[in-house]
């Protein structure tokens, strides 16, 4: 998984650069004003994947499966805050597929 740098969002406008997808997936540092910018240019639908860590009264809390429809797709997904956060500190992100899918990290 590569890990994402998030990109500060400012009042005078900011040039945000997406990057490709990986395909393990990526991570992203957890912070309550911290999204993830979403860009489908394949033929297909894809499915991205917030992974949701931990249990509640001994049950497996759900993922957050998100559907960023095909060819010009576009999705925001977050805030990615700490609870969401692994072991290591960082929120696992999974994709269905990668190929015309890019991604970025954005702090508001």
């Amino acid at each position: 998984m590569a890990l994402l740098a998030t990109q500060q969002i400012g009042f005078a406008g900011t040039a945000t650069t997406l990057a490709s997808a990986a395909g393990g997936g990526d991570t992203v540092t957890p912070d309550d004003r911290t999204f993830l910018w979403v860009k489908n240019g394949s033929g297909s639908p894809i499915t991205v994947t917030v992974v949701v860590p931990g249990a509640y009264y001994g049950q497996n809390l759900g993922d957050v499966a998100v559907s960023v429809p095909a060819t010009t797709g576009e999705r925001m997904i977050g805030p990615l805050d700490r609870r969401l956060q692994n072991a290591n500190g960082f929120v696992d992100i999974t994709y269905s597929g990668v190929t015309s899918l890019t991604v970025a990290a954005v702090r508001i």
